[in-house]
């Protein structure tokens, strides 16, 4: 990670005034007693930790929240209790909900609205919801932002960074956790969060991607009645997806809805680029036999090159290509450090054969992507934010698939539904439009290596070549190596060959062959068939 990606730019945050650094003050009595009761002098385990953040407020339980989903900075078994935090907390009264909604609506509620329900869907640490109905009658849904909340989580996210440092030496994590970057990537977070009119951005997006799809919907926001601190969206009447017997009391088959669920799901991440990215059982419905995506507060987005790497993940991990596979991790992460390429291999390689000796049924993608994320972390390989995001979607996703459907396979789904984009997407044109340009780069490039070739024999000449190796097994090395001096020979013959036969071709005496000297003709001829033979070689050993 780059330092300029460590370093908060103060010029983000809003003004510090005296007040502030007062609420500072208070706010950091507040902690210290929080870590007192929980002695965290005695040292820290992850059931600790999560009580900790818990009983620290909203600002903390999101911390968690991004922690749990940061395998690369994080050991799993504190990701995994941290997926464990409380969203739900005591609900803010009424009246204050109410005077929340006339003040971003400036005007009263009952000019809207023909009643609100008291008591609130559900409550979390940023905002809570509240079933409405219009003046013509309409059922919609008030999400409505806690009072005070940015302002809260703002000098919260301030002492935090001033205490990281303090933290990393007190909670004996040394590098263990990054928490420049976790805050960074925190403030980031709550800044969109706490932008409802940033969540209802997501919802249109997420419905124009799936106005197609008869079985999928999500909320349709109303814009105007929506501001910062006020989402106002249709109501979904329906069942949580893991409520099996009632689902199946109504005539729902169960397998059926796993399996369009995960359909949807590859659509978005292979597709669309755009996916919901904490598919958990709560916010996932089934409403008149639709699947409705819930909560579009968190979501990811993916980048064209992204979701071309993972396709080629995908299609490496089925085919088990260690070596294609190897180069998809190297792209999607930046090495921290000099990668070791033997060891990643055989890393990757005692992975993969685990999985690839398996049928479906028993393969498990969730296990897959935690292991490959402690690969990544093992060999110190830093991924981007929106790829650990993806990952932990997919491992929610698919805990959500196992309490619904157990049967259903999100491996075997997202192998299928690429193979149908692939052929789907196939144009001869294209390919043939592609493989011609990869033909040219490498004719021009074929036109450097007699020059290149020249400099290495005067290198060697000189004494002056060397060779890098890097051990590995006893006999692949032998063999490497065996192979690599052969096709060193063959290049060195064939530019000797080419070489004479350029001397030999001002000899006028020697009969001609297509306007040649017929030995320069042969030598060239010669030259050329030993160079083919070495790209041949090349070409097998990469295959």
């Amino acid at each position: 990670m780059n330092k300029e990606q460590k370093t908060m730019d103060p010029s983000r945050y809003p003004s510090y005034t005296e007040e502030d650094s007062a609420a500072s003050g208070r706010r950091l009595n507040e902690i210290l007693k929080v870590l007192k009761k929980h002695h965290l002098t005695s040292g820290l385990t992850p059931v600790k930790l999560r009580e900790i953040l818990e009983d620290l407020g909203p600002t903390y339980v999101k911390l968690g929240q991004i922690m749990s989903m940061r395998s690369d900075m994080l050991p799993e078994v504190y990701c995994q209790e941290l997926t464990r935090l409380r969203t739900d907390v005591i609900p803010m009264p009424y009246e204050t909900a109410v005077s929340i909604i006339e003040s971003e609506l400036q005007r009263p509620v009952s000019d809207i609205f023909s009643s609100i329900e008291q008591t609130p869907l559900g409550s979390a640490s940023i905002a809570q919801v509240h079933p409405a109905q219009l003046k013509d009658g309409t059922k919609v849904v008030l999400k409505v932002q806690r009072p005070a909340i940015q302002k809260t989580m703002e000098n919260d996210i301030r002492l935090l960074k001033k205490a990281s440092g303090i933290l990393k030496l007190t909670l004996g994590t040394k590098n263990l956790i990054d928490f420049h970057t976790i805050l960074d990537e925190l403030w980031e977070t709550t800044r969109e969060e706490i932008d409802f009119e940033k969540e209802a951005a997501n919802l249109d997006l997420f419905y124009a991607n799936q106005k197609e799809i008869a079985y999928t919907t999500c909320p349709v926001v109303y814009h105007e009645l929506t501001t910062p601190r006020l989402l106002v969206m249709d109501y979904i009447d329906g069942i949580q997806i893991d409520h099996i017997e009632e689902l199946k009391s109504l005539g729902y088959d169960m397998t059926e809805i796993g399996e369009k669920t995960a359909e949807n799901y590859c659509k978005q991440i292979l597709e669309d680029g755009f996916f919901h990215a904490d598919p958990h059982p709560g916010n996932l419905w089934i409403s008149k036999g639709q699947i409705a995506w819930l909560d579009l507060g968190m979501a990811g987005h993916l980048s064209s090159n992204t979701k071309l790497l993972l396709r080629k993940a995908i299609t490496a991990l089925l085919e088990n290509d260690i070596y294609s596979l190897k180069n998809v991790l190297l792209a999607f992460a930046e090495p921290q450090e000099r990668v070791n390429h033997a060891r990643l291999y055989t890393d990757i390689d005692d992975i993969v054969s685990k999985y690839v000796s398996m049928d479906f049924g028993t393969m498990r993608l969730g296990d897959l992507i935690e292991r490959l994320l402690q690969l990544v972390k093992d060999h110190r390989l830093a991924i981007t934010p929106d790829v650990t995001l993806l990952a932990r979607s997919m491992i929610t996703i698919e805990g959500t698939l196992s309490a619904c459907a157990p049967d259903v396979n999100l491996l075997r789904i997202l192998s299928v539904h690429m193979s149908n984009l692939l052929i789907h997407e196939l144009d001869a044109r294209h390919i043939l439009k592609h493989k011609g340009r990869q033909v040219y780069t490498s004719l021009d490039k074929s036109l450097n290596i007699p020059a290149q070739l020249s400099d290495l024999l005067n290198i060697t000449k000189n004494g002056q070549a060397q060779v890098n190796l890097q051990l590995s097994d006893g006999e692949h090395f032998r063999r490497d190596v065996y192979s690599i001096t052969n096709r060193v020979l063959l290049t060195i013959l064939s530019a000797a060959l080419f070489i004479g036969s350029g001397l030999a071709s001002d000899i006028y005496s020697i009969p001609k062959w297509f306007g040649l000297p017929w030995i320069s003709f042969l030598g060239y001829s010669l030259s050329a068939l030993l160079l083919l033979i070495v790209l041949i070689q090349i070409f097998r050993r990469r295959k």
